[in-house]
């Protein structure tokens, strides 16, 4: 088995203004980066409009298409930008997470890295926002559960910055669980351990700025490895942001990429024992050009490992 690696060049069409952290040159230096490596490439597909009902309402898709400009780039609010070839990136980063999940079911690939753009986690149910439109991670976790009868998904997001859009979408979803570290303080402000799902489904864990990768590990062995056992999910999906690098210009935590592929070499480990190596990776964050791709490869790296 291989791992797949999702990706399309509509993501390349997704255009911010000059500054704009979360840019064109993200994605091109990621995919650079994995060139080398042994991976089964996979064309993302445009995702379906139910894939996207499954967890934003048709009234929110209908305000995101209205949106679209034709000619000159939007702000939808201070961060989030719009370009004409914004919407199609959008379906394209969901497609690709819900390919990824029924390849890595369907026994077509062992795992999967969706290599996309704009980001998702910060798309809540009706706002656009933190430089997302769709909750890509929250798409993939639905259309395992209600697609493919799935009973537990967890999802496990790493990004520096809290899935706030994600625990939206995931909020009243007992079957799914998921846990999350971040920095705290930081925007957008959400993510304190208190918020814990309808159900007792989600895990935040706050993480104090200049915390480095010993901590990080500490809290993932302490915390999130224990409560991933106990719920015993059958596919895990991962919010991959690598905006918790000590080079990232946007936050103040202090891993490197030996905690990044530490990170993922236990996920896989987990993935094995409880659900058959069962993960679907989906690229959030990352603004620094070298230390995301040098990160990413890492991960990737071991996702191709573990799949061997």
């Amino acid at each position: 088995m291989t791992t797949a690696l999702l990706t399309h060049a509509d993501c390349l069409q997704h255009q911010t203004p000059d500054g704009h952290p979360e840019r064109v040159a993200r994605l091109e230096h990621l995919l650079h980066a994995l060139e080398p490596l042994d991976l089964q490439r996979v064309t993302a597909p445009l995702a379906a409009e139910d894939d996207i009902l499954r967890v934003h309402p048709a009234d929110y898709l209908a305000e995101i298409r209205q949106k679209s400009p034709s000619t000159e780039a939007v702000a939808l609010d201070a961060d989030t930008w719009m370009s004409p070839g914004s919407l199609h990136a959008a379906f394209r980063a969901a497609g690709a997470a819900v390919r990824a999940v029924d390849m890595v079911l369907g026994g077509e690939t062992a795992n999967a890295f969706a290599a996309v753009r704009p980001p998702g986690h910060h798309a809540e149910t009706a706002t656009p926002m933190g430089f997302c439109l769709f909750g890509n991670a929250a798409i993939a976790a639905k259309h395992a559960l209600d697609h493919h009868g799935l009973a537990r998904v967890a999802v496990v997001d790493f990004d520096v910055h809290h899935g706030n859009g994600t625990q939206d979408l995931l909020w009243d979803e007992k079957r799914a669980l998921l846990i999350t570290s971040q920095q705290m303080p930081l925007w957008p402000g959400s993510g304190r351990p208190e918020e814990d799902g309808a159900y007792e489904n989600i895990l935040n864990i706050p993480l104090a700025p200049e915390t480095g990768g010993r901590e990080m590990r500490a809290a993932y062995e302490g915390l999130a490895f224990p409560q991933l056992r106990d719920f015993e999910p059958e596919l895990i999906i991962i919010s991959a942001g690598f905006d918790a690098h000590q080079a990232d210009p946007l936050a103040n935590l202090n891993w490197n990429t030996d905690d990044f592929r530490w990170l993922t070499r236990q996920l896989c480990a987990l993935a094995d024992e409880l659900c058959s190596g069962r993960i679907v990776s989906l690229l959030e964050g990352g603004y620094d050009l070298a230390a995301l791709a040098e990160a990413a490869r890492a991960h990737v790296e071991e996702l191709i490992e573990a799949g061997a």
